[in-house]
């Protein structure tokens, strides 16, 4: 099956502008001219060669407009997603049914979803995202270390997904700390979230909601819990401020009719994934429809991180320049769709797009 997929993912990388990786079958989208999209690459944030990586720039971009803020997120969050490779986590089937990744253990130390040549060209992407933290250097000083010792194919020691979370968040102008505090845990800009409404503070990006209590809509983030594991607000105010394992990602689509919200996040499978996250609906299968929960088991969400800007019109996934670059040619999108879907059913055994 992979010689059969190889080929048309070649040929639609010389159409589409994707490039392939020496030697695999994976496929990314370069990010786009700044006259596209305004963002710094995260890796011009940072300088030198795995094993030597220091962080060069923190600051970041000017303050967000509340009328473009969400489309703004789902842009920056679709174009890491095409540059890390199309990968997509499908959690709508059970558990059981998913199994590991092509046949791999998932947490196995020292294990990395990418080749070295790969986990090369994503290093600098990846040493960005944490440089905005304020936590970054001794995260890079800590992997540097990983990497002398193990080489650049060693897996990141620290869980970045939050790392990127606020560097979306940076790139999409909520830079100073009272509208977003930017860290290397979820549970920080949680809570934030969570006194921002039980405190009425009105500054902050987020205000913290129960899943169902409002709508849902592109740019919102979606928060599960672990360790220990949460089914709604009430439980973490109890804890506010302790530690937890926890996961975030931002809402880019509502799909009712599949009974499934898709969102996108960092370091999930080891990259910039999009996720399909099982959902129930109530309501209108229109704009806006409620939804009544999302997740299952210990990937249920617990916390609805809304976002005070004004609402998208239209379809703000499709709308992100990254995908409209593909689909400039609607034969052309519907191709790499198709390939896409023959990808994902060759590495995780399940139809996801």
């Amino acid at each position: 099956m992979f010689r059969d997929l190889k080929r048309p993912l070649l040929v639609l990388a010389g159409l589409a502008g994707l490039t392939p990786l020496a030697g695999a079958q994976q496929l990314y989208f370069e990010r786009l001219p700044s006259a596209v999209l305004a963002v710094t690459p995260p890796a011009e944030r940072v300088s030198g060669e795995p094993g030597a990586m220091r962080v060069l720039e923190t600051r970041c971009s000017a303050e967000a407009s509340p009328e473009g803020a969400r489309q703004r997120i789902v842009d920056i969050a679709v174009q890491e997603w095409a540059y890390f490779g199309f990968s997509v986590a499908d959690e709508t089937v059970e558990r059981e049914q998913r199994g590991g990744f092509s046949g791999r253990p998932r947490f196995t130390r020292g294990f990395t979803w990418h080749e070295v040549e790969e986990s090369r060209r994503l290093a600098g992407s990846i040493a960005g995202y944490w440089a905005i933290t304020g936590d970054g250097s001794w995260i890079l000083s800590r992997q540097n270390e990983v990497w002398n010792g193990s080489g650049v194919g060693a897996r990141w020691r620290d869980p970045w997904s939050a790392a990127f979370i606020s560097w979306v968040m940076c790139e999409s102008g909520f830079g100073d700390e009272s509208q977003f505090d930017r860290a290397i845990a979820h549970h920080t800009y949680i809570d934030q979230a969570i006194r921002a409404r039980d405190q009425n503070r009105a500054g902050t990006a987020y205000v913290a909601y129960d899943v169902g209590e409002v709508p849902i809509e592109p740019g919102d983030l979606v928060c599960s819990a672990r360790r220990p594991t949460y089914d709604t607000l009430a439980e973490r105010r109890q804890q506010l401020g302790n530690g937890i394992r926890s996961h975030c990602d931002f809402v880019v689509k509502l799909e009712p009719d599949r009974s499934r919200v898709l969102a996108i996040g960092g370091n999930v499978r080891g990259s910039v994934s999009l996720k399909l996250l099982p959902a129930e609906f109530v309501g209108a299968t229109g704009a806006g429809p409620g939804v009544l929960s999302i997740g299952r088991d210990r990937d249920r969400v617990f916390a609805h991180l809304k976002l005070r800007a004004n609402p998208v019109e239209g379809d703000a996934f499709l709308m992100a320049p990254t995908l409209r670059m593909l689909g400039a040619s609607p034969d052309l999108f519907d191709g790499v769709k198709a390939a896409l879907e023959r990808a994902v059913r060759y590495l995780s055994e399940s139809v996801l797009l």
